[in-house]
């Protein structure tokens, strides 16, 4: 990145909180120290808590930096909870690949619970298009192209028959491809970073829903503020918001079945940087996921998961 404040917004943004609580709390504090914390989004890409931004883990003295990252999110009791390890490696500048493995615990609702099996890979990767303020310019945005690839799903319409306590097979593969652009606004007070994008994709709420019936394209952004804390500490508050594919597969009003309706994904976020001098951060947050989405009352199917929550740790090498 090629700014201060851009760096400053990309190491303290990320994973889903209280945010408009926490601007009235902290506004004084006014704007954000430098850090150098790294900030992995749900799916291992640089990112927000479940959206990627422009920026890439790179270094401005390696040509090779590697990020390392866990999150949970409490998903409910009907659909369980989430696990996920991730290692992200920034190549010079403008790239990044890694890799995500998923760990699903299930929940414990006896008629729904069994759609949710075991966890799943992710793969993902990440070129930085035009670095932010290019051409000379103070307005221009970081431009990324992005793509992520999910092997052995098994969930919801992915679901795959057990036989002796295992599945029958190795699940289905989904992907992402997108394209994003972030910018950070040093504004006086509070720097902000605006970010927004688009993908294709053939996912329900990343693997977690399983697939959706063919390719759609969803837009996703995200809007965070950071503020300067004592002892050079800083507090990110984020915002974001990504639509869904309507129905998951094998739940979409063909043939018979039910049409699942999944809303789109808002969270809220907080990311506290302990130090500058550590690449460090922590994530918490509120993810409103999925209510009710068949019918109504006892005859309707809820998933229990609208307001969810998630933590993660960053560490940066």
């Amino acid at each position: 990145m090629n700014s201060l404040y851009a760096r400053q917004l990309r190491n303290g943004c990320g994973g889903p909180a209280l945010a408009a609580l926490f601007v009235v709390v902290v506004f004084a504090f006014g704007s954000a120290a430098p850090s150098h914390a790294q900030a992995l989004g749900w799916e291992g890409e640089t990112g927000v808590f479940v959206t990627p931004l422009a920026y890439t883990a790179s270094s401005e003295t390696e040509r090779f930096h590697p990020v390392l990252a866990y999150h949970f999110l409490s998903a409910g009791p009907v659909i369980g909870d989430f696990h996920e390890t991730s290692l992200e490696l920034g190549i010079g500048k403008r790239m990044e690949i890694g890799y995500t493995h998923e760990f699903h615990t299930f929940g414990n609702d006896p008629d729904l619970s069994y759609l949710w099996q075991s966890g799943f890979d992710i793969f993902n990767a990440k070129f930085m298009l035009v670095p932010e303020n290019s051409f000379k310019t103070k307005w221009v945005p970081a431009l990324s192209v992005g793509g992520i690839a999910r092997v052995g799903v098994r969930n919801v319409g992915d679901y795959q028959p057990t036989g002796v306590g295992r599945p029958t097979s190795g699940g289905h593969t989904n992907g992402s491809v997108y394209l994003v652009a972030s910018k950070a606004i040093p504004t006086r007070l509070i720097p902000i970073l605006l970010s927004a994008g688009v993908r294709g994709t053939d996912a329900e709420l990343w693997g977690m829903g399983g697939s959706a019936p063919d390719w759609q394209e969803r837009a996703f952004g995200a809007v965070a503020f950071t503020f300067k804390l004592p002892s050079r500490s800083t507090l990110t508050l984020a915002s974001e918001a990504s639509q869904q594919p309507h129905h998951p597969y094998g739940f979409d009003g063909q043939n018979g079945t039910t049409p699942l309706n999944i809303p789109t994904t808002l969270t809220y976020a907080a990311r506290f940087v302990p130090t500058s001098k550590y690449k460090l951060n922590f994530d918490l947050g509120v993810a409103q996921i999925a209510g009710q989405v068949y019918g109504s009352g006892a005859t309707g199917i809820n998933l229990k998961a609208r307001h969810q929550i998630g933590v993660q740790v960053s560490y940066g090498f």
